[in-house]
């Protein structure tokens, strides 16, 4: 079957065209993977309201995704909205005009759904689990970043919090680069938001941490040293916490053109990646705390909600 799997997120939408087989454990084939920087949650932390012209940008990456569709001959189309649309008092404005669109509706989902399915994306692909494994699958997202712990095969719980990267830049790093202090005050949301977490989420049992999203991968791609972006070298790999650490102070330090001139980096990143290196090493290092050190390790996941959206729709 082919399917068509749409993430719409607080800064980006992507579209994923898949062939996939069905089966105990079904797989994606990637027909077209696309991604276009639309900043939809554009000023929703501040002002509540999806911006007209965020909602222009979104709505001409959508026409360009229906007619890879039609041109694709995809047979069942999913489309998933999250953090910014959820928190949006005008979000009717953007359901009534994607489903003009793509014909199809656009479901709004829960942060709890949206972990499921980040979760189910991120291991449906992974290799080397162990069914006594405990995952924590980490999903930085532009204005939500969801947290869920689960084996191989189950979820075992899961908690979404309002910090992302767009998120914290609007909200607190105004400097170029940010100050100490500004950076202090959105670290302070981060492990607000993670207290919240672990009030829901046994970090403690974590053994190993997955993490996705195009803040965790570009992230990766800084830790490697890449003179550009390589999903081939970032998916799967495995690197030290205080290597992936040191890499997200070095981002958050740079300025706007210092982040600009790196050859891995999305222009589209550019402005928000030092508020999304910033939630990543606190999340890594309350993690570490959490687990005494014993997970010292943290892997980096090319494959996410998107993944899971396109398997859902075999379930």
């Amino acid at each position: 079957m082919r399917v068509a799997a749409i993430d719409c997120g607080t800064n980006s939408i992507r579209l994923l065209i898949a062939d996939v087989t069905d089966g105990p454990r079904p797989t994606l084939t990637d027909v077209v993977r696309e991604m276009r920087i639309v900043r939809l949650g554009q000023g929703v932390d501040a002002t509540g309201w999806l911006a007209e012209a965020a909602l222009e940008r979104t709505f001409a990456a959508a026409d360009e995704y229906a007619a890879l569709i039609a041109q694709h001959g995809a047979q069942r189309v999913r489309f998933v909205a999250t953090s910014a649309t959820r928190d949006a008092g005008n979000r009717d404005v953007f359901v009534a005009g994607i489903r003009s669109r793509l014909g199809v509706e656009p479901e709004v989902v829960s942060g709890e759904e949206e972990a499921a399915l980040s979760f189910r994306g991120a291991l449906n692909a992974a290799s080397s689990l162990d069914l006594r494994d405990r995952v924590l699958v980490v999903d930085l997202g532009g204005g939500s970043t969801e947290c869920v712990l689960g084996t191989p095969t189950e979820v075992l719980a899961a908690k979404s919090v309002d910090v992302g990267c767009v998120r914290l830049t609007e909200r607190h790093l105004g400097g170029n680069p940010p100050s100490a202090a500004q950076q202090e005050l959105a670290l302070r949301d981060v492990d607000e938001a993670m207290d919240v977490v672990a009030r829901t989420v046994p970090l403690e049992q974590t053994t190993r941490i997955v993490g996705v999203a195009g803040t965790v991968t570009t992230v990766t791609a800084a830790a490697l040293c890449l003179t550009e972006y390589d999903p081939q070298r970032i998916n799967g790999t495995e690197l030290p916490i205080p290597d992936v650490v040191r890499a997200c102070r070095e981002l958050t330090q740079m300025t706007r053109d210092q982040r600009a001139a790196l050859g891995f980096m999305h222009e589209g990143r550019v402005d928000v990646i030092g508020a999304g290196a910033l939630v990543w090493r606190r999340v890594l290092e309350r993690v570490s705390d959490a687990t005494r050190g014993r997970v010292s390790t943290v892997t980096a996941s090319e494959h996410d909600i998107l993944d899971g959206i396109g398997l859902s729709l075999v379930s």
